[in-house]
């Protein structure tokens, strides 16, 4: 069975980076399954310099929404989602059926037989949003981190670059 591992923590906490230095110990072609839009100069900086992090072992498949079919487009090598919460992002501001995309991914997540690593942030540590959609989010991102997290054979929580891994609690389902 291939390794399928996620990658959760805050912003700038170091999973992305750990996330790909795990696929890269992987054999064969690598691909690089990006869900974030460069809505301004910030985020296409940000965006250049990840893909400047990575060597020609990799492809990038930019994938905003269609991340489900993304996956399961990939025959070959490893994959690496970064990540879920742009993507749920994107899912929820074009006003699309979130628990329907999330079922999807999901079934990707399960059907692909390549190793996978996922990364995600973990919102739900910080201060309650003061409005609907900011609720919302945080809401349905909690929701859909545990049912990644069920998914995979290994969840790491990710601070200041250290890694903690999770397990779940004895008995669960």
């Amino acid at each position: 069975m291939a390794a399928k591992t996620l990658f959760l923590g805050g912003a700038r906490s170091g999973k992305s980076r750990l996330a790909q230095a795990a696929a890269e110990r992987c054999a064969g072609p690598l691909h690089y399954l990006a869900t974030a839009e460069a809505w301004d100069g910030e985020m296409t900086d940000r965006i250049a310099r990840h893909r400047a992090d990575r060597d020609t072992r990799w492809t990038t498949v930019e994938c905003p929404l269609a991340l489900p079919e993304a996956i399961a487009a990939i025959e070959d090598g490893a994959i690496l989602i970064d990540c879920l919460t742009l993507w749920l992002t994107n899912v929820m501001l074009g006003e699309h059926d979130v628990a329907a995309r999330s079922d999807a991914l999901l079934a990707a997540l399960a059907a692909t037989p390549l190793p996978l690593f996922v990364v995600s942030n973990e919102v739900g540590l910080g201060i309650v949003p003061d409005h609907p959609l900011g609720r919302a989010f945080r809401d349905a991102a909690g929701r859909l981190n545990q049912q990644v997290a069920t998914a995979m054979r290994q969840v790491y929580f990710v601070a200041a670059g250290m890694v903690l891994p999770l397990q779940p609690f004895p008995g669960r389902d």
